[in-house]
């Protein structure tokens, strides 16, 4: 089936075909809308196949979090199928079926080697309108079959890619063995090319065909090796690693949004913690953050470190109890360092001003997006989680109320609970804001009254009145 390398997977002309007998996908735990997707597509007379990470996953006895369908009618054909869809891409041509909150992506198979679909987000897309840009073709190569086109920059990397195929050529434009295997709704069979059913038992991450082609044709599978590594606990297969560290640069050149949709995944899927430790084991975030990486290198063991691996996992806890997380809160943990490293930078009596802070959230900010774009949404959120801290260590009496019902208070709050946690804020302040945030109306006006007391000792009691007379007084004088 493969190569005499075994090492090195090559899809065969014929695939595996394993029955259902010999394989536990059942169709209880395919979602049902694919299913409705598959069955239409099989009446209609037409190939259809879930492919990807979610026959991965079943097999794995995991839940997927969505379901990718491959089939060998062409978008136009799948869109007259189904009125709840819509066709998206330019880069890769996909019909997406839509049922309520889920979305069932089908995509036409193809000829040639092309990005894998489903896991992936459609590169070079723009944000507005999931169209992808209009190439420079002066520094692109392109080859045209039956109206179809596939074009590829000066260093390999793919950028479009719209020929179709055949299933025997499909299984080429997936990326890793554990991914190509193609579930046939015809009679519920397994169909394997490239002996993803072994490496899946076996817990390898394999690359099909050369690593280092692939990797140059799409170089975001590194950061999906990492993934996949974190996630699946996979090993990756050492000829599949091998040319990672000479390639990871090539990340510079992919677009900056696709590489923040990939961080999301690596940091906001519950293996946080874990890809943190993939990534920098292979070098790989100094390519995608390399000022992050920069300031782990340059302080090991430090506590901001251990912040960072700290809320990470208590990020991965959220994820897997179903709990809200967000990009803001990620980047102001990944960007601590380098945001203490700016505001360090400054005159020690400058670092709790409000303008150092900010100043040092926009530089951490500006050095990251170098390799990947953060949203102003996002960017804005982390100064403000970060601006916060001051009036989170120092409450000023009846003003804490007020930064109760601050939009940002709740990110805050938890880091200033993180920071406590390592010595970096006072522990006493992180329970009081607990304490106040937990106390009844009257109760909250005699913390902040005691904390008052505490920072300035005993106040003079105001004059019922006296400011709007002051006013009035001043209205009086003279101009």
């Amino acid at each position: 089936m493969n190569s005499e390398d075994a090492s090195v997977a090559t899809p065969a002309s014929a695939p595996r075909v394993i029955p259902r007998s010999e394989h536990s996908i059942s169709r209880n735990h395919i979602s049902p809308n694919a299913l409705r997707v598959l069955y239409r597509l099989r009446d209609a007379g037409f190939m259809a196949f879930l492919v990807g990470g979610c026959v991965r996953d079943l097999l794995l006895g995991l839940e997927p979090k969505d379901f990718d369908v491959a089939t060998d009618a062409l978008p136009e054909q799948v869109k007259r199928q189904f009125r709840n869809c819509r066709l998206v891409g330019r880069r890769f041509r996909l019909a997406h079926v839509f049922f309520g909150r889920e979305t069932i992506e089908v995509a036409t198979f193809r000829a040639t080697s092309a990005p894998s679909q489903g896991d992936e987000p459609l590169a070079d897309a723009d944000p507005e309108d999931g169209e992808a840009p209009e190439l420079d073709e002066p520094q692109a190569e392109t080859a045209r079959e039956g109206g179809s086109e596939r074009v590829v920059d000066a260093a390999g990397r793919i950028l479009r890619d719209n020929v179709y195929g055949t299933i025997d050529e499909d299984v080429w434009r997936r990326d890793f063995t554990a991914n190509a295997l193609y579930y046939n709704i015809a009679d519920f069979s397994l169909w394997d090319y490239v002996g993803g059913v072994a490496d899946i038992a076996a817990r390898r991450l394999r690359l099909i065909g050369d690593p280092e082609t692939r990797f140059r044709e799409d170089p975001v599978r590194m950061l999906r090796a990492a993934r996949f590594e974190a996630k699946l606990g996979f090993t990756i297969d050492p000829d599949t690693a091998r040319p990672i560290a000479a390639l990871r640069e090539l990340l510079a050149g992919v677009p900056p949004a696709r590489l923040f949709d990939e961080t999301l995944k690596l940091f906001l899927t519950g293996h946080g913690a874990r890809s943190l430790e993939v990534l920098r084991r292979r070098g790989l975030l100094a390519a995608l953050l390399p000022s992050v990486d920069r300031y782990l290198a340059g302080h090991p063991g430090s506590l901001v470190e251990k912040l960072l691996l700290q809320g990470l996992v208590n990020t991965d806890a959220r994820v897997l109890a179903d709990k809200a997380v967000t990009p803001t809160f990620l980047f102001a943990l990944l960007l601590y360092g380098p945001i203490a490293a700016a505001i360090e930078a400054a005159p020690a009596a400058r670092w709790h001003e409000l303008a150092t802070i900010l100043a040092a959230c926009d530089q951490a900010v500006r050095d990251a997006q170098v390799r990947l774009t953060i949203p102003k949404r996002f960017s804005l959120g982390v100064r403000e989680m970060f601006a916060l801290q001051p009036r989170l260590e120092h409450p000023r009496g009846r003003r804490a109320l007020r930064v109760l019902e601050h939009p940002r208070f709740r990110a805050a709050y938890d880091l200033l609970l993180l920071r406590a946690q390592f010595g970096l804020a006072p522990a006493e302040m992180a329970q009081w804001w607990t304490r106040l945030q937990e106390a009844q109306p009257e109760e909250r006006g005699r913390l902040v009254d005691a904390i008052a007391g505490e920072a300035h000792g005993p106040q003079p009691t105001p004059r019922r009145g006296g400011r709007r007379r002051r006013r009035r007084r001043q209205a009086a004088a003279p101009s």
